[in-house]
């Protein structure tokens, strides 16, 4: 479920949506470091500030999934994608699993809007990778067969150590992975048709 064996033109073909995930996030971060397009400047427009998504700028719900502050950051999100999202590609569909990362994010961010000061602002894909842990989680506990029993087992260690490390990591935006969390296990349901044969 969680091991990847495949090399690198396997796993594009295989799962087209999470590749494009990928090199948009890395595409950015390397934007972002070009003295021809400096920094300040993409993350102005395009980080999460609440005071600018309060004055209509509701872009800002979105963008910031894409955007990362240090390479290791970049990296850790990248690393957590390839190895989680995969399997939620293969069981939802390309285009299924793009809306529902996508909303899982965006719910990770308005969560962060709601509970946080105007002067909050916080960037990276973590509330949309929380999400996709939501998601096994609800398959791993309410449905009937959604998983095999190892598989779930993983599934709780993983979503316990994540939750362990969204508290003890400093500069985490708690409010947007425990968001996006709850977004990811609320939207399941919406977005699955039949797993069975994916275990």
């Amino acid at each position: 479920m969680f091991m990847r064996t495949e090399s690198v033109p396997q796993f594009i073909r295989l799962y087209p949506a999470v590749s494009i995930l990928l090199l948009i996030n890395i595409l950015m971060f390397f934007l972002t470091s070009l003295p021809i397009f400096p920094e300040y400047t993409i993350l102005k427009w395009l980080s999460g500030f609440n005071r600018y998504i309060a004055a209509g700028e509701w872009w800002r719900l979105l963008s910031p999934l894409f955007l990362h502050v240090s390479f290791s950051h970049l990296l850790f999100n990248c690393f957590s994608i390839v190895i989680l999202a995969p399997y939620l590609e293969m069981i939802l569909g390309h285009l299924r699993f793009c809306v529902f990362f996508l909303a899982a994010g965006a719910a990770a961010n308005i969560a962060t809007f709601l509970l946080h000061p105007m002067s909050y602002v916080h960037v990276g894909s973590s509330g949309a990778i929380f999400g996709v842990l939501g998601y096994y989680l609800w398959l791993a506990l309410i449905v009937k067969d959604g998983v095999a029993r190892q598989h779930a087992t993983t599934i709780y260690g993983l979503t316990a150590l994540a939750v362990i490390m969204t508290f003890i990591q400093p500069d985490v935006n708690v409010t947007g992975h425990l968001g996006g969390f709850a977004a990811g296990i609320a939207l399941a349901p919406l977005f699955t048709n039949s797993i069975k044969g994916h275990r």
